[in-house]
């Protein structure tokens, strides 16, 4: 039997912080709680719990500056539940280091899920490729060692840009990667910010991956944050 995974919710809003965690015991998951960023950090620091649930606006500490205090040491999945909804705010704290972002009010399933592909990803080497060096998902198929991609085995020419974009987004599949930590990978840190470029490259990875690149299957768009490509698990 697997042990179960260790979950630290961090929320100041009880009747909130009671639901989520009924919601996570439910689903056959440890929990454990802390209502002020203080406590959350102290417990992050002593049970290094598998994964974080974060609130940004706690009575202590803003949320964006929890999650640079864990990033300082760990690595663990953050994700944030929060009720700001600001473009601005998310990609703060998606560049700052978080995984995932889930906007309240929120559905159960949904949460789920996003703690789901964010334990797999941790599982499986978060942010490196995976043990057999190739990412799938349905027919797609990239193989990192012989920079190939296909889909249903038939081989896709990228250039060597689309490439690149394809591996980092496939190398954190089910994470949402900004505009800007994209542009930085790809054409390095002191690239001009400005996404077009960025907009035009993946019009030209869609046309060549998607069956539909109007209804994507593989990469999805966060409208003014970034883009998310497909859990290689969720399928």
């Amino acid at each position: 039997m697997n042990p179960k995974k260790q979950l630290l919710l961090i929320e100041d809003e009880r009747n909130i912080c009671n639901f989520i965690m009924t919601t996570l015991k439910s689903n056959d998951y440890k929990v454990s709680y802390a209502l002020n960023a203080q406590t959350g950090l102290s417990l992050a620091a002593s049970q290094c719990p598998d994964l974080i649930l974060l609130d940004l606006g706690l009575p202590d500490m803003d949320g964006i500056d929890v999650i640079k205090k864990i990033r300082s040491w760990s690595n663990l999945p953050i994700i944030v539940i929060s009720a700001r909804t600001q473009e601005k705010e998310k990609v703060e704290a998606l560049d700052a280091g978080a995984d995932d972002y889930i906007t309240k009010p929120f559905g159960t399933s949904e949460l789920m899920a996003r703690i789901r592909t964010a334990l797999r990803r941790t599982a499986s080497g978060s942010g490196s490729q995976s043990p057999q060096n190739r990412y799938t998902a349905g027919s797609l198929v990239i193989d990192y060692e012989k920079h190939i991609i296909t889909i249903d085995g038939e081989i896709v020419h990228f250039t060597q840009i689309e490439y690149k974009i394809l591996t980092f987004l496939s190398q954190n599949a089910g994470r949402v990667i900004t505009y800007d930590s994209l542009i930085s990978h790809v054409w390095g840190p002191f690239a001009d910010s400005n996404n077009r470029i960025l907009r035009v490259n993946m019009a030209n990875i869609r046309r060549k991956l998607e069956n539909n690149p109007a209804d994507p299957h593989y990469i999805f768009t966060e409208i003014g944050i970034g883009y998310r490509m497909i859990d290689n698990e969720n399928q």
